[in-house]
């Protein structure tokens, strides 16, 4: 079956699906939602029998959804309507939600139900319980859905009533009363809202937040920082907020203590080693995945010292939404001297890999209970064994960061993973890899479990049965001989010459890439790598109208 994916962008649940869809051998091709008139080209260019849409910010036109059946995945249950549904359900504190998958008519999310699931709601913010359970929902209904297209007997209904609509979420009821408002209800607020928009609080937008446990002092002050989040008093007691936003065009999300200028007071926030059966498991759940060079200097620092510690495997957990997606391209933009911050954090990336790479008296496991992407997953490839949650999703090419050469010893832990000349298949390959193909490919070792829980319960079992002295024994060998074709200075002195052009030379790609990236700079087509009736059209010499092309 020939299926387009209309999206706004290719987020998390389009890649997610794209790669879901894909394992089934259906004919896919992705359509970013421009301007009607595109979204009506590319409909004429693929002829696709079904159009899911996982993330939309306009409605479908008339004449598309007339032609074909379009399916649209909607973030809440049963006649739940509007543009702001996932907001509204953490705001109010709901202890169930769901997603729902409708066929488009004209009225908003009021057409035919095809699917829909429900979830317990956890404490989170929004973004994480779209990536997660709204995501693994989604899936579940789109592979039904496509079950169901091909049965003559199956008529999607309409529900009785026309369902509840929820306006937009506005600012002024997202807003915070510091005098009133109890840490949980303010926790609530910026979980409804992040990471798009954030809560505008005075002159910034607040994201990434967690009560305190311990701290207490007057409501709206600034009590505390401590790795670049501050701590404000509330009524009933303190809550942290990690990254601000300023108010107002081109500006974007740092960390707290950056954007106000403010020194770090406390120890170590974001970074903790818990030892269970001579089993360390370092976590370091950075903000969407990113670590910028201290960062990457504190988990060096943990690390070493996990090293030091009466135990035989050190388990790298990252955190739950990501593993990691390598160097942190918004502090980076923010620096004084971008090219000059590129360079100190990547070489603080590689100074971490290469000490993972050199342990030789410990067994590491990479354990990827979220996304990785760009350096990170190649981060995860320093570990003797990487285990991933079953619906984790990699994007461990560079390419898209204006042709980024990358480092963190990828050209030595590649091709050991899977076979030397294999490289291009990851290097060059845009396309997201789920962690089934991912295994497949031999990139990880294993994926199981659906939820956090699951998988790291399972990882758990996994690493208690590895031959711990074995592995051991056979890393020092490999290691030696590794070391004596070519030393690993050398694939790091490589790796660094082509990141220095890409850094300093003459060719400003990945600067623009990065820039684009950070400021979220609304896609104006879709790149030939997703649209490939596009591809077709190119190779074919036919529509040069295209804009796309």
């Amino acid at each position: 079956m020939k299926i387009l994916l209309l999206t706004h962008s290719f987020n998390s649940l389009s890649q997610r699906l794209y790669v879901e869809i894909e394992r089934l051998g259906h004919d896919l091709s992705v359509e970013f939602d421009i301007h009607d008139n595109v979204t009506i080209e590319a409909v004429d260019l693929f002829q696709p029998d079904l159009i899911i849409a996982p993330f939309l910010k306009r409605a479908i036109p008339k004449s598309v959804y007339k032609s074909v059946p379009c399916l649209i995945v909607h973030p809440g249950p049963l006649g739940d309507r509007g543009p702001s549904s996932l907001d509204w359900a953490i705001f109010k504190g709901v202890k169930e939600w769901g997603v729902t998958l409708l066929q488009a008519e004209a009225e908003m999310d009021a057409g035919p139900v095809w699917a829909h699931r429900t979830f317990p709601m956890r404490t989170a913010t929004k973004s994480s319980l779209y990536r997660n359970e709204v995501t693994e929902m989604a899936v579940e209904c789109v592979l039904e859905a496509l079950e169901k297209f091909d049965d003559p007997t199956f008529k999607p209904e309409y529900l009785t009533g026309k369902g509840m609509w929820q306006d937009l979420m506005k600012q002024a009821t997202r807003q915070i009363n510091w005098q009133k408002d109890d840490s949980a209800t303010i926790l609530r607020k910026i979980n409804s809202a992040d990471g798009t928009p954030g809560v505008l609080d005075g002159d910034y937008y607040l994201h990434n937040a967690k009560i305190d446990d311990g701290l207490s002092g007057p409501a709206g002050e600034i009590l505390a920082t401590c790795n670049g989040a501050i701590c404000k008093g509330t009524i009933d007691g303190a809550i942290w907020i990690g990254h601000l936003r300023k108010k107002g065009k081109d500006n974007f999300k740092l960390p707290a203590t950056h954007v106000l200028e403010l020194n770090d007071q406390l120890g170590e926030r974001d970074i903790y080693l818990k030892i269970e059966d001579k089993i360390g498991y370092l976590h370091f759940p950075f903000h969407n995945g990113a670590m910028n060079t201290d960062q990457c200097k504190r988990l060096l620092h943990a690390y070493e010292d996990a090293c030091h510690e009466d135990i035989h495997t050190i388990i790298l957990m990252g955190g739950d939404d990501f593993f990691s997606n390598g160097i942190h391209l918004n502090a980076i933009e923010a620096a004084e001297r971008p090219a000059e911050e590129s360079w100190a954090n990547i070489n603080a990336m590689d100074d971490l890999c290469e000490a993972i790479i050199t342990t030789t008296d410990k067994v590491t496991v990479a354990a990827l209970s979220g996304n990785a992407g760009a350096g990170g997953v190649f981060f995860a490839l320093t570990c003797d064994r990487i285990y991933a949650r079953s619906g984790v999703i990699l994007n461990p090419h560079y390419k898209n960061m204006g042709n980024l050469f990358g480092s963190e010893y990828w050209t030595y832990l590649l091709p050991k993973r899977i076979g030397s000349g294999n490289e291009d298949k990851v290097m060059q390959h845009r396309l997201p890899i789920g962690a089934l193909e991912a295994v497949e490919l031999g990139l990880i070792d294993d994926c199981f479990g659906k939820t956090f829980t699951d998988f790291q319960a399972l990882m758990k079992e996994q690493v208690q049965m590895l031959e711990h002295e074995t592995i051991i024994a056979d890393k020092v060998l490999q290691r030696e001989k590794d070391e004596a074709a070519k030393p690993l200075a050398n694939y790091r002195a490589e790796e660094l010459e082509r990141m220095k052009l890409n850094f300093f030379g003459f060719d400003p790609s990945y600067h623009v890439a990065r820039y684009k990236f950070v400021l979220r700079e609304v896609k104006s087509h879709t790149p030939l790598y997703l649209a490939k009736h596009r591809q077709r059209v190119k190779n074919s010499n036919y529509g040069t109208k295209s804009r796309t092309t």
